[in-house]
């Protein structure tokens, strides 16, 4: 049976006024889709209510910009990451800080969970990878070879392999089945620019978005390209798939976010009319809405 991507996504615009105090890096929903976190340049990360708009929660203690966020898979932890070289892991439910993570030598510009939540991996300017382990907050591993920043990181869905994207204009699929110090990993190649964002599939698809102002798709466990995506007229920085894998939502720093149709490579919907830069994308845990953060301090 052939599965086609609609031709239209609805697009719904809701925003929250007066919270943020700085331009918004990243957002992400807890695996329930009752909460939305957001990170701030405020170095502050926010954690709402989806069906009320309500702030929940403030978790404050970084001491700088705040580059990144995710929830665990199980939907009880926050990571976040900060210029202030340190990623910080939070209790949700108590809004309560349990680690805070020190191994990076300057700012950290990713993190992301394994699928079982039992490890985080973050990157940064120091061009370092390094895993951890939840529970206890203990540095576990480091990862060597990027020769530049790393800007993006995602686990595969069966946390055997993590993907990470550099300054050097490659992506790294690291296989986390190979002992220390025998690190392995292979390279993604082709983009010519900084690799800024990445995204896995549920299936094993995996994204990667470029200062080249391309997006590309592919089958990492074969290194092969399956599409590439042209039509950003900036650099892309934030990749979210649909839930049913049909759709490819991609934000430019610029005014607007693009659906893509997975199949054909076809652009959908270009999204505009936001006031100020597209920093971040991300469907609905359902697939009707998509949600964008954007520089003015707001969603």
């Amino acid at each position: 049976m052939n599965i086609r991507a609609p031709t239209k996504l609805a697009v719904g615009r809701v925003r929250f006024y007066g919270q943020h105090h700085g331009e918004v890096n990243c957002s992400a929903f807890s695996p329930d889709g009752r909460n939305l976190i957001t990170a701030s340049d405020d170095g502050c990360v926010y954690v709402w209510g989806t069906k009320s708009g309500r702030l929940l929660w403030r978790l404050a203690g970084h001491k700088g910009p705040v580059k990144s966020c995710r929830f665990s898979p199980d939907g009880r932890l926050v990571a976040s990451s900060s210029c202030d070289h340190t990623i910080r892991l939070w209790d949700v439910a108590k809004a309560k800080c349990l680690h805070v993570l020190k191994g990076h030598q300057r700012s950290v510009e990713t993190v992301s969970f394994s699928p079982d939540s039992k490890q985080l991996a973050s990157g940064g300017w120091d061009k370092r990878v390094i895993l951890w382990e939840v529970q206890s907050g203990r540095n576990v591993r480091f990862l060597p070879g990027h020769c530049d920043s790393i800007q993006s990181s995602d686990f595969s869905p069966t946390s055997d392999s993590l993907a990470t994207g550099s300054w050097d204009s490659t992506v790294h699929i690291w296989d986390l089945r190979a002992s220390s110090p025998a690190v392995s990993f292979r390279n993604l190649e082709g983009h010519t620019g900084n690799i800024s964002c990445l995204k896995y599939s549920a299936s094993g698809l995996l994204a990667s978005g470029s200062w080249d102002k391309t997006v590309r798709i592919w089958k990492p466990t074969t290194n092969n390209l399956l599409l590439q995506l042209r039509g950003h007229a900036t650099w892309v920085n934030s990749l979210a798939f649909s839930p049913d894998e049909l759709k490819l939502a991609s934000a430019g720093y610029s005014r607007m976010v693009k659906v893509w149709d997975c199949l054909t490579g076809k652009c959908l919907e270009t999204l505009k009319g936001m006031l100020d830069v597209a920093h971040a994308c991300i469907f609905t845990p359902n697939g009707k809405l998509l949600v964008s953060g954007i520089a003015d301090a707001t969603r």
